[in-house]
């Protein structure tokens, strides 16, 4: 599709501003050359709306500017019954070509300039590759033939003749025509270019270029819509509203069809057979093709034979092994639906209704779409049709089918109650924190007497994660949950409104407001097993018993195949703190896609936050990089500040490990900034350790026990600090290095008290090292540090390996054991290197010098690490330091700098030489 907007620099293809066909410019590109020589023709085929005419007139302004002589006509379908309309319109444009045909009299009969009777159809063909052989002496000639299936007879009988005539003649035909359209015109046996839609990056390119307003997500649901149609990608927004195309409003369920889209997909409905047209609306309001649902659907009325017409003309396609009907495109779906009047659309819907008497969810649907009055049965239905599709992690589907059962209940104290439950379960699973406030004010005013659990819960979650208010948040939802727990008739959605009010708690990270919480949830039995793990394994690991953690273990085990995103992110949080999100790293990659599909955002960033924080513990640091970006592109797009924290903190860790120290404290410094009003201590926590993690870096022990301090009292596991359990060696080295060997001491003592030994090898190795700093014993530190490192599952933990392999190494070079200390600190140096964490590497190579030892980096000897392994393949691709830096999460001056340090590993001097330096090392 020609798209005039975009600046003539696009650099999409080299003809200029036709987006997404470089392949078939080249492929007529070609042809257009070989014209004066071979001459020929080429049919294009495609869909309505696919682009055929805007590449057809890229094709003659090439032509033209090559000097040829370009003749053009357009079939009209109103014109079809003309004489010779076509051929007319081509061959007398033009002053002199009129002369021309004017002087043949085959021809000027023929088309009616002169008396005479009329020639035939190959008589004229004849006399007009005669006429365009002449021309092309002078002057070679490309013809254009644009809309061919509406061509009238006469002409589409002598233009093909003499598309097959044209070998040697030097001019060329270029002939249009909509796939499956009946035709005078038979390009059977001439050469075929098909021309297909857009590729999903080249429709994103071209509703940027033409709609830059669009939000993201309306956009990508557009290039959904539209299955690489050009024209529908022009047409689609103007049939949206300003609030839906920045998606201050929500899209409709069905975006209707513009005057264009109708005139191009809905010709060929319209002269259907009225059983065929009734047949198509019945698979069109019935979705998924299942030919059975149909069948049942007309029964009495019509067949499925009646579908042939619709076959022939190939609006659809029936594959026989699976009885499933698919439309050819959705845009003809959607014409044959806007083609039906609503009373036939709702008396379809009821027959579907009965199709679907074994299976309530599509029953539900259909009858609510049948109905135009209140109705409580149908009302309850949809409820129960939203529970299943929240279960199976449709969160769209949810709310939606809670606003259409709010649409249909008789009474406002219902509506109330179903609008503010899908302002709830929109906002907990799709993410749209925007509808939120419109749907609770919708709901206040269909009952303002009403108080519901769900309105407070809707809103406790938007202002938790839009402004971050936890003290709000949590009055808010702690009342409502106090009032249903003294009702007689307590609220069923009671544990599930705690379970919001925990991740308050979480976040607000003070003591009083977990009391309270506790105080609401004394006495509810049962206590749903997932709320259980949230407030024991999560909300305070460290005080967990032995058997929380199994029953975390078998939950996890049960996520296999589990749809239900809530569930499976109660369970991953819960497994967070205990190094056990190995175990649901399947349903969290699930979970996660659903982020790139548009829909369940909200569990989407918490799934990439939680995948982050495991590929950064796993010493996956690139990969950490890549995931926190994905959902910090999708907490920016969405307006969801709090939850962008989390990756924040990842990212955080990972720059100060790596020594971009600058990097790391601009992101301590926005965490604090961000949660000092709020009082969200947990992300001023994240802040704390990023910090600390700075400081040991740098060798700054004092400024990292002050840091650590924030998180957990010195020598203490904080209450309701799950941070505590990451930080255990952190806290240890710090105390040890300022001279406080005693709170070392007490905080293994405080954690093996705990039993956090037994909950994974992490923790158990962690904790043997922390020992064996504490410990003045030199025999005893050596024995710590060498059960540490035979910890099984302790090297699926490099980072904290390594370090382990630094203090051993280093407590043996000071006990006068350099050739064993060497053999550590060697280990240390190497794994730090891989990792890219610089400071640390050289710390270990500090060491290493004192032993007696010359060392070196393995990037000295040829090794990257992950990081620049990463940076060097995109730089080889030809990306520029600030487009890496955007895939990585670094900033260009970083990026700059890994290349430098990079280059005389590879033995190179430019970035020009990284494609072939890469290919002869293998990382």
């Amino acid at each position: 599709m020609l798209d005039e907007s975009v600046p003539e620099s696009t650099p999409d293809t080299p003809y200029g501003t036709l987006v997404g066909r470089s392949p078939d410019l080249t492929r007529f590109d070609d042809f257009i050359t070989g014209i004066p020589e071979a001459g020929g023709s080429v049919v294009l085929l495609g869909e309505p709306g696919v682009g055929k005419t805007a590449l057809l007139d890229a094709v003659a302004a090439r032509a033209a500017g090559r000097g040829l002589r370009v003749l053009r006509a357009t079939g009209v379908q109103y014109r079809s019954q003309t004489g010779w309309s076509a051929l007319v319109q081509m061959l007398t444009a033009a002053p002199e070509l009129r002369e021309a045909v004017t002087g043949t009299p085959v021809l000027a009969s023929a088309l009616g300039l002169e008396p005479g009777i009329a020639p035939g159809p190959d008589a004229v063909a004849e006399a007009v590759v005669l006429l365009l052989k002449s021309l092309s002496t002078v002057r070679p000639g490309l013809l254009v033939l644009d809309d061919a299936q509406w061509l009238d007879r006469s002409s589409a009988a002598v233009l093909e003749r003499v598309a097959r005539r044209l070998t040697g003649t030097g001019t060329g035909l270029v002939c249009a025509a909509r796939t499956g359209e009946p035709s005078f015109f038979d390009h059977v046996g001439l050469p075929v270019h098909e021309l297909g839609p857009l590729s999903p990056a080249d429709s994103e390119e071209l509703l940027t270029h033409r709609f830059p307003a669009l939000a993201a997500r309306v956009r990508r649901r557009l290039v959904a819509e539209a299955e690489g149609n050009p024209l529908a990608l022009l047409e689609l927004p103007a049939a949206l509203t300003d609030p839906q195309r920045t998606a201050a409003a929500p899209l409709p369920q069905r975006i209707p069809l513009t005057q264009r889209l109708q005139a191009a997909f809905a010709a060929r409905v319209e002269t259907l057979p009225a059983p065929t047209r009734h047949l198509l609306l019945v698979a069109a309001l019935e979705g998924s093709g299942n030919l059975q649902v149909v069948r049942r659907a007309v029964a009495g009325r019509c067949d499925l034979k009646h579908l042939a017409p619709a076959e022939r003309v190939q609006l659809v396609r029936i594959d026989d092994a699976t009885g499933r009907l698919a439309f050819r495109h959705s845009l003809i779906r959607s014409a044959v639906v806007d083609l039906a009047a609503s009373d036939q659309r709702r008396s379809v819907h009821r027959a579907l209704a009965e199709a679907w008497i074994g299976v309530p969810e599509q029953r539900a649907w259909h009858l609510a779409r049948a109905s135009i009055e209140p109705d409580a049965e149908i009302a309850a239905l949809l409820e129960e049709a939203a529970e299943v599709s929240a279960r199976r992690g449709d969160g769209p589907n949810a709310a939606g089918a809670l606003v259409r059962a709010a649409e249909l209940s008789p009474t406002g104290a219902e509506r109330a109650r179903l609008l503010a439950r899908a302002a709830y379960v929109g906002a907990n699973l799709t993410g749209s924190l925007r509808e939120v406030p419109r749907l609770l004010e919708e709901a206040r005013r269909a009952d303002p007497a009403a108080d519901s659990l769900p309105a407070a819960m809707a809103a406790a979650v938007f202002l938790l994660n839009s402004y971050g208010d936890v003290d709000t948040a949590f009055r808010l939802l702690g009342g409502a949950i106090g009032q249903r727990r003294s009702a007689q008739d307590p609220d069923a959605a009671v544990p599930e409104a705690l379970a919001t009010l925990l991740m308050v708690c979480v976040y607000g990270g003070r003591p009083e407001l977990w009391a309270e919480f506790d105080a609401l949830a004394a006495g509810l039995d049962p206590v749903p097993d997932t709320l259980h793990l949230m407030r024991t394994v999560f909300g305070d690991p460290a005080r967990a018993r032995g058997s929380d953690w199994e029953r975390l273990d078998a939950a996890a085990a049960a996520l296999t195949g589990e749809r239900d995103p809530v569930r499976i992110l109660k369970v991953a949080t819960a497994c967070a703190y205990g190094d056990r999100l190995n175990l649901v790293d399947e349903p969290l990659r699930r979970t996660a896609a659903g982020g790139s599909r548009g829909d369940n955002i909200l569990p989407a960033i918490q799934a990439l936050s939680l995948l982050s924080s495991r590929a950064w513990f796993a010493g996956q640091w690139p990969r950490a990089r890549r995931l926190c970006r994905e959902a910090l592109d999708l907490c920016e797009e969405f307006d969801h500040p709090l939850r962008s924290w989390t990756a924040r903190f990842t990212l955080g860790c990972v720059s100060a490990a790596c020594g971009e120290f600058d990097e790391a404290r601009l992101l301590a410094d926005r965490m604090d900034q961000w949660a000092g009003s709020r009082r969200a201590e947990a992300v001023r926590r994240y802040a704390a350790q990023v910090r600390a993690t700075i400081a040991l870096a740098r060798g700054e022990f004092a400024q990292a026990y002050r840091h650590l301090g924030v998180v957990s009292e010195p020598g203490t596991l904080a209450p309701f600090v799950g941070q505590a359990l990451w930080v255990l060696l952190d806290s240890a080295e710090a105390a040890v290095r300022t001279g406080r060997r005693e709170q070392a001491l007490s905080l293994v003592a405080a954690a093996r008290a705990a039993g956090l030994h037994t909950v994974s090898p992490r923790l158990e190795a962690v904790l043997l090292a922390a020992a064996g700093l504490a410990t003045e014993d030199d025999s005893e530190a050596r024995s710590r540090f060498r059960e540490a490192l035979a910890v099984d599952g302790i090297e699926r933990r490099p980072f904290e390996q390594a370090r382990i392999h630094l203090y051993y190494g280093e407590r043996l070079r000071r006990t006068r054991a350099p050739a064993q200390a060497r053999d550590h600190l060697t280990a240390a140096s190497e794994t730090f290197d891989w990792l890219g964490a610089a400071p640390w590497a050289a710390r270990a190579r500090a060491e290493l010098r004192a032993c007696g030892e010359a060392a070196h980096s393995t990037g000295e000897r040829g090794l990257l690490t992950p990081q620049q392994w990463e940076i060097a393949r995109l730089a080889a691709r030809g990306l520029s330091n600030k487009q890496i830096g955007v895939k990585l999460c670094l900033s260009p001056r970083t990026v700059s700098t890994h290349l430098y340090q990079l280059f005389p590993k590879l033995g190179i001097t430019s970035r020009a030489a990284l494609r072939d330096a890469l290919e002869r090392v293998t990382p």
